[in-house]
């Protein structure tokens, strides 16, 4: 795994703690910085002014409320469900899990034993369903190895330890590593996807030479470094990017952050 950037982190300029929503559940400190602390290593440059990140996850909550996400049974169906979410709608995962359900699969010890081709059948609705068959034995065999089948174990390790051996299992990427950290283990690892760097990009606080860690650096910096509030943030977040801030016909002016949106941007 390569090293994260460098990431600015900006002053706040909060008196008090921020509050967060009765369903977020507690009280916690915004992260301080030094107020003119720039990117010191980082291949693109964050603005100097502090992203109102804290205003933005407001706005979302006020509008929606809380999203119940990840949705899931188990740690392990979350893990199942990010894993068959790559490359496909929700909708399509559901019915996947649903057939893993109906076959009394979705324990770690049932998906190590189901041979291959009966596994890539049954999650045939998420798409590329050979391939993901192979990334949900491999996820097994290294849970089994490394932490004796125990998820308990596994996500008592030290997060950045955990993520980097995440990381090293094949078909692993950075946005699943996440997602298993956050919503399975509660971690507190903020997940960047296609909705977040769509939202950040037209509302000026990112560009196209932001690489996933400066990102996901971004938002953890900023915020107070909490799984409840970085798991509300996200599912808002998404549901924010599939009916507002979508890639074709976005609607802006009936978002909640419209407010936030650069003039020129507006739609």
């Amino acid at each position: 795994m390569t090293t994260p950037c460098t990431v600015a982190i900006f002053d706040l300029g909060m008196a008090s703690p921020f509050r967060l929503p009765k369903s977020v559940h507690e009280t916690v400190r915004v992260t301080k910085s030094v107020p003119d602390a720039i990117l010191a290593g980082g291949s693109a440059h964050f603005r100097k002014e502090a992203p109102p990140l804290e205003e933005y996850f407001r706005k979302l909550f006020d509008a929606h409320g809380p999203q119940h996400w990840w949705p899931g049974r188990s740690r392990f169906e979350i893990i199942i469900g990010a894993i068959l979410t790559q490359s496909t709608s929700w909708t399509n995962v559901e019915t996947a899990v649903r057939n893993l359900r109906a076959a009394r699969l979705l324990t770690p010890l049932a998906i190590e034993n189901i041979p291959l081709a009966k596994l890539a059948m049954l999650i045939r609705p998420s798409g590329y369903f050979r391939q993901k068959a192979k990334k949900l034995k491999t996820f097994t065999q290294f849970l089994f190895s490394a932490y004796g089948g125990s998820l308990t174990r596994m996500f008592r390790t030290p997060t950045p330890a955990l993520r980097d051996q995440l990381l090293s299992v094949h078909g692993i990427g950075p946005e699943t590593a996440d997602s298993i950290l956050l919503y399975a283990g509660e971690h507190s690892v903020f997940v960047i996807d296609a909705y977040t760097r769509r939202i950040l990009e037209r509302h000026g606080l990112a560009t196209p030479a932001h690489s996933y860690e400066d990102l996901r650096s971004l938002f953890e910096s900023n915020l107070p470094r909490d799984p409840q509030l970085f798991n509300e943030f996200h599912a808002l977040i998404v549901r924010t990017g599939k009916h507002y801030c979508r890639k074709t016909s976005p609607a802006c002016t009936a978002c909640p952050l419209s407010a936030f949106l650069p003039q020129s941007a507006t739609r």
